[in-house]
């Protein structure tokens, strides 16, 4: 941490009062202790860890003259071997150097070359124990323009050139002095320029700063005689030549030689020192032009030209500086006015620092008008607040562990951001920013007064409504889909496909990729899958939902129950096909029975002729029974299509079933297919015909050898029988083609067989007779895709029931 410090430290040291106190030592009259005070002087201004001065003697041998703080450790001995001594070498050859260990933050020195360029008698060294790589080529570019300083500083060692030099340097100290309050570039020009001619007593003196790429002349001086006009322009271009084609620190010709005999000649200009002002990078900040001095430059002059570059970079660097700080705070206090947020910074006394413009227009008076007052002089932006020394303060110290917080004043609302900068109580401030919320507000209550709209309409309609995404997955559902049984990990994350039953999926399945594509549909009817695992029949209507480009992301479906309404409507459409049933059979029952009157008559006739053979006669048996089952069967359908109820007598289903299975025996042997019987062992007795019965199974297996024959594969029936539910349960199921429609097969005159192979009479009739004893009849395609299986529900008798038919017979 304290190397840190030291960095910034050195890096901050150019400052016009610590650059006043060097010279103010440096220039003291007092010749008693001056090496001391010269060497303590640099240890502070440029905040070494020590400083040592060297005096070179001959090319062979250097020898510490003095020395304090740190010593590098190159340098501890009291005398150096000038072959050895690597560093002494490169000052000595160059005029500067930097030596340092490895590393990023290692042990480091920087020597510089005290005296004449080429008559170097002492060597400055200053040591540090830890300076960043990145900052020693500044520490040497530093002490190389403080060089000429205290080149003339210790000229007094040598008496020959010691007034000399103590003019100089007390001519540098007054400049210094001069230069101090002129931190703004127009000031520093004008005075910089003049007192630096004067000093060097050159005719004119001209200062060009650099713009760009170019050199610009800003004041063009002239010291003796009337002011002189000079083509600008043409100055700016021969110095900025001048400049590209030469990187010494100083040059001094003849105009001629430096600027063409041309641009002389114009100007009236014999000889030129032209002095480039490099920055702490090297960059170059400006140049310095003394015109006509007249005479050469000495060893002295040339130290206090350098010295005038270095200390002129230092204080254009530092107006640069001052003026881009300027800048920023005009800018900044600016910037600060135009946000339209109201701001506040106030000190632990609730003394108001700052405020910005849209605050003071807030209360009507002006930034300047509360500075300095209390923050009681805003409360007028919080009317409705309890009064507080600071109406944005929270009161409880509990409170302020929340940053931030809403004001309601009036009409508005305000979010106060809280910030605290700084700590203890004269050090620290507080800032308030207020955001007016009043329309955010406005529009998330109206938009929540929307949601809380939209959300009733959803929960309370009577449909239910659920949100598909593009892969059709259930995203929401509302809660009218919970009242009818549903949870939601029934519903959410679902896919809906899979609450329809497989065979209508492909249906569904076409109007969903249709929604994806834009294209909705509405009232379609299908089976869905209720919570409680029953299906009802649905009303489905699908939308697609677009986002703010216009792209479908979601798939809305509305479901409306109208199961009760397709029992009703299939109920009224069977009445009036029993209707035309009722119709059909009674013109036709006539008919029927007229012939059938006559085979019993005739088979009763044969049977009775003795001459018959006994062979013939039980064909004539079999013939006079089926004739007398027929009559039966036409008196059935008479009673069926007159909603005749039918007869009631203790029945056991397995009798009725292998009667019709023996009518069946001949036809199933010859077609090949092969009847399974899985009878249970003990199954209650049922109420009901036996002959409608008989008619009901027979019926359903002549459909079963019909699909089996047609599906042009070794066919097989299997009958099973078994108790569920306090009824007895008939399976027919067969390896068939199976049902297209198996919602329709019920209905009268529905069939799926070719024109003159059915009637579609057949299975309505079977349907009306089961429904009569009480039962259901329903049909499903096999789940593994091969025929179909028919379920017949009757309902099991009782002991009374049966006792009570019995005693009904008797």
């Amino acid at each position: 941490m304290r190397a840190r410090l030291r960095r910034s430290r050195v890096l901050s040291s150019t400052g016009g009062g610590t650059l006043e106190r060097l010279l103010e030592q440096l220039c003291k009259p007092t010749p008693r202790h001056h090496v001391h005070r010269v060497c303590r002087a640099l240890k502070t201004y440029f905040q070494a860890d020590g400083v040592s001065l060297w005096r070179v003697d001959g090319n062979a041998r250097a020898s510490r003259v003095y020395g304090i703080g740190f010593r590098y450790t190159s340098f501890a001995n009291a005398a150096v071997d000038l072959k050895k001594g690597s560093v002494f070498s490169r000052v000595l050859s160059r005029g500067n150097a930097v030596e340092a260990s490895r590393g990023m933050s290692s042990e480091c020195c920087v020597a510089i070359a005290v005296g004449a360029p080429n008559d170097a008698r002492h060597v400055l060294v200053f040591s540090y124990r830890a300076v960043p790589r990145a900052l020693r080529g500044r520490l040497a570019k530093k002490a190389k323009n403080v060089a000429p300083l205290v080149s003339m500083a210790l000229s007094t060692l040598h008496p020959s050139t010691g007034d000399m030099a103590g003019l100089h340097a007390q001519s540098l100290m007054n400049l210094a002095l001069e230069l101090k309050p002129s931190l703004r570039l127009p000031e520093f020009v004008g005075r910089f320029t003049c007192r630096a001619g004067e000093i060097l007593e050159a005719r004119m003196a001209i200062l060009a700063l650099t713009r760009g790429a170019q050199l610009e002349t800003v004041l063009a001086s002239n010291l003796r005689g009337p002011s002189q006009q000079i083509d600008r322009a043409r100055l700016n271009a021969a110095l900025t030549k001048l400049a590209q084609e030469h990187s010494g620190p100083i040059l001094l010709g003849s105009a001629n030689s430096l600027l063409s005999a041309e641009v002389a000649k114009s100007f009236g200009w014999n000889d030129v020192c032209f002095v480039r002002l490099n920055g702490t990078e090297g960059d170059l900040l400006g140049t310095l032009c003394l015109i006509d001095r007249g005479k050469k430059l000495s060893e002295a002059d040339r130290n206090l030209v350098q010295a005038l570059a270095g200390h002129a970079s230092v204080a254009l660097e530092n107006s640069r500086l001052f003026s881009r700080i300027e800048h920023s705070k005009r800018q900044w206090v600016e910037d600060f006015d135009a946000i339209s947020d109201l701001i506040v910074v106030h000190d632990p006394a609730n003394v108001i620092l700052r405020v910005n413009r849209s605050l003071a227009d807030a209360v009507g008076l002006r930034p300047s008008e509360l500075v300095g007052q209390s923050t009681q002089a805003i409360g007028k932006i919080a009317a409705d607040s309890p009064v507080l020394v600071c109406p944005f303060c929270k009161e409880k110290e509990s409170d302020r562990e929340t940053e931030e917080s809403v004001l309601t004043s009036g009409s508005r609302a305000f979010l106060i951001s809280t910030s605290r900068i700084g700590s203890g109580e004269e050090g620290s401030r507080t800032i308030h920013v207020l955001k007016d919320i009043t329309e955010q507000r406005r529009y998330q209550t109206q938009l929540q007064r929307e949601r809380d709209f939209n959300t009733k309409i959803l929960n309370n309609t009577q449909s239910m409504i659920l949100v598909l995404d593009t892969a059709g997955l259930v995203s929401y559902a509302n809660r009218r889909c919970y009242e009818s049984g549903y949870g939601k990990d029934d519903l959410l994350g679902r896919i809906f496909a899979e609450f329809i039953p497989r065979n209508r999926r492909p249906q569904f399945d076409r109007t969903f990729t249709s929604a994806l594509c834009g294209v909705g549909a509405e009232n379609i009817e299908l089976p869905v899958l209720r919570g409680n695992r029953s299906t009802g029949q649905f009303s489905v209507s699908v939308s697609p939902m677009r986002d703010e480009e216009g792209h479908v992301n979601s798939i809305v479906v509305v479901l409306t129950d109208i199961t009760d309404a397709a029992v009703l409507q299939a109920q009224l459409r069977h009445s009036e096909k029993m209707a035309a049933v009722g119709q059909l059979v009674a013109g036709v029952a006539h008919e029927i029975n007229n012939p059938l009157a006559a085979i019993v008559g005739y088979s009763d006739l044969l049977l009775e002729n003795s001459s018959v053979p006994k062979a013939a006669k039980e064909e004539l048996e079999i013939v006079l029974k089926e004739a007398e089952r027929t009559k039966e069967i036409v008196q059935n359908l008479l009673r069926f299509a007159r909603q005749m109820p039918a007869k009631r007598e203790a029945l056991d289903v397995h009798d009725v079933l292998r009667q019709v299975l023996q009518l069946r025996t001949y036809g199933a042997a010859s077609g090949g297919v092969e009847v399974v019987e899985r009878f249970s062992n003990k199954i209650p007795q049922v109420l009901g015909d036996a002959n409608q019965l008989q008619q009901v199974f027979l019926n359903i297996l002549n459909n079963a050898y019909d699909a089996v024959r047609e599906s042009g594969h070794a066919g097989r029936i299997e009958i099973a029988t078994s108790e569920r539910d306090s009824a007895v349960e008939i399976t027919i199921r067969d390896n068939g083609v199976g049902i297209s429609d198996t919602a329709r097969i019920f209905e009268p005159f529905y069939t799926t067989k070719e024109v003159g192979k059915g009637t579609g009479l057949g299975l309505s009739i079977c349907y009306g007779i089961v429904r009569e004893h009480g039962g259901d009849v329903i049909c499903e395609n096999n789940s593994d895709g091969t025929g179909c299986t028919f379920f017949v529900r009757l309902p099991a008798a009782k002991t009374e029931e049966t006792a009570s038919v019995a005693v009904a017979k008797l």
